[in-house]
């Protein structure tokens, strides 16, 4: 059997981001975020967030902090019925942390490497969403096919984040979107 992944972008994808969540109160999913995993799960896959928590570097909260939030979001989503396998998380930011030790930076695929050995992906077979370009270079990087989750952006935001010329395979609304385009393709649909 497979072992295939998606690997998701953390805040503004999975959960709403009112910047440099540190406090796992403030913790908010957006709709359709628990069945569009339970979705992906019922269809093989496991999934790993996989996100850049610069603000351990700027000092606005520390890596217990970050463990708080994620186990909330684990937390809501085991309340209906699914979970996330795996959070990977990237502490540094370039401003405040040496070359070596922003390697783990998304779009630096890095994670998603350290990922796929630790639980055995398989990345042929898997697929990165997020919200952001470094996301969708993240999963350009990896070799994985790409989804940008609109999660309410403007089309302008959205032209200004392709303009780059890093143009991921499928672009959905959000995650619900997500699930079923990454369902279809791996199943071979159209």
């Amino acid at each position: 059997m497979i072992n295939k992944a998606v690997f998701f972008d953390r805040d503004g994808t999975i959960n709403i981001d009112p910047g440099y969540i540190g406090n796992p109160d403030l913790v908010e999913l957006y709709p359709g975020t628990a069945s569009a995993i339970a979705e992906l799960k019922k269809a093989g896959f496991r999934i790993v967030v996989i996100s850049n928590q610069s603000g351990i570097a700027r000092g606005y909260f520390t890596s217990s902090e970050v463990e708080a939030v994620n186990q909330k979001i684990n937390s809501l989503l085991k309340d209906q019925g699914t979970e996330i396998d795996a959070f990977y998380y990237c502490p540094s930011h370039p401003d405040f942390n040496t070359h070596e030790e922003c390697k783990c930076r998304k779009p630096s695929p890095y994670l998603v490497f350290k990922a796929a050995e630790e639980m055995k992906l398989d990345l042929g077979s898997s697929y990165f969403a997020g919200d952001s370009l470094s996301d969708i270079e993240c999963g350009i990087n990896a070799g994985i096919k790409t989804i940008l989750v609109k999660n309410g952006r403007t089309e302008e935001q959205i032209s200004n984040l392709l303009v780059e010329g890093k143009i991921p395979n499928f672009i959905a609304c959000d995650l619900q979107e997500t699930s079923k385009l990454i369902i279809n393709d791996f199943l071979g649909g159209n």
